[in-house]
């Protein structure tokens, strides 16, 4: 038999990493990934590593994700997050390949009025969040064996959330962070999993993936510390919202709870997990 031809875009970014990590373990699955070494921004650049690896999937995982850097980079942002999805959709729907396209929560405003689900209409307030969900809509325009994954708060190698807590907890830093941003952390590599298991599914459309549960994250920093062996007092919380507004964004996996496809883990169960072994392989 075959085996299925996977491309992965942005293989060196954390999902990236998490998904050729997990893919390349699969003997049915001839994997390749590349990153800075083909400029999704430059159609001709696509379409030729199209023909190059002749995939059945692509999984695009490359974004522009810091969200500061894209207030004051607004056409990088775009360019990026937009017209890179743009020229991936495009060579999908010529080439017949499913797109798996990595998106995120903000592109909801955050206003913390109930848990999103992939019905809602997104609203996003940040240039980020504004050039993912144009990335979304060329997507959904251009090729219509698309799946578009939305996740939220995703930690998982180096330079993420975790790393950054506990760098500062060892140095005897000052740790803080807000009590009023809401929502659920969520490891690449269970995300990863999610996505290897939507491989060979004839599903199509947004799904949201992210683990059950919420929290703040001065509960989340807090959790870290503990699991990690710290104080949880070495953090303290802050507000940093205008006018008392909460920063929250829950996304509803509701597809996933109609079809019964796949079940996250409840968030600190799953962070449980992570940092068991994160500390194990320290």
């Amino acid at each position: 038999m075959q085996k299925e031809s996977i491309w992965i875009t942005g293989a060196s970014g954390k999902i990236g990493k998490a998904i050729m990590n997990r893919l390349k373990k699969q003997v049915d699955y001839r994997v390749v990934g590349t990153d800075l070494d083909v400029d999704i921004t430059d159609q001709d650049a696509v379409e030729q590593s199209m023909d190059v690896y002749r995939p059945n999937i692509v999984i695009n995982c490359a974004s522009l994700s810091d969200a500061y850097y894209c207030e004051d980079h607004m056409i990088e942002a775009f360019r990026v997050n937009a017209l890179g999805a743009r020229n991936l959709a495009a060579a999908c729907r010529q080439h017949n390949a499913k797109l798996i396209h990595l998106s995120t929560d903000d592109v909801f405003c955050g206003d913390g009025s109930h848990g999103k689900t992939e019905f809602d209409v997104p609203t996003p307030r940040t240039v980020y969040g504004k050039s993912k969900l144009a990335g979304e809509n060329f997507v959904k325009e251009l090729t219509p064996k698309h799946l578009i994954i939305r996740s939220s708060w995703v930690y998982g190698g180096k330079g993420d959330y975790i790393s950054s807590i506990l760098e500062k907890a060892e140095r005897g830093e000052e740790i803080t962070a807000p009590l009023d941003q809401i929502s659920s952390p969520t490891s690449t590599e269970e995300l990863a999993h999610f996505i290897e298991v939507m491989l060979d599914k004839k599903e199509y459309g947004i799904y949201h993936a992210s683990c059950e549960g919420a929290c703040t994250r001065h509960e989340y920093a807090r959790t870290i510390l503990h699991l990690a062996g710290y104080d949880p007092n070495l953090e303290h919380g802050t507000y940093n919202e205008k006018d008392g507004a909460i920063a929250t964004t829950l996304l509803e996996n509701l597809m996933l709870k109609m079809t019964g496809i796949y079940d996250m883990p409840p968030w600190r169960e799953e962070l449980e997990r992570y940092m068991g072994k994160y500390i194990k392989n320290d």
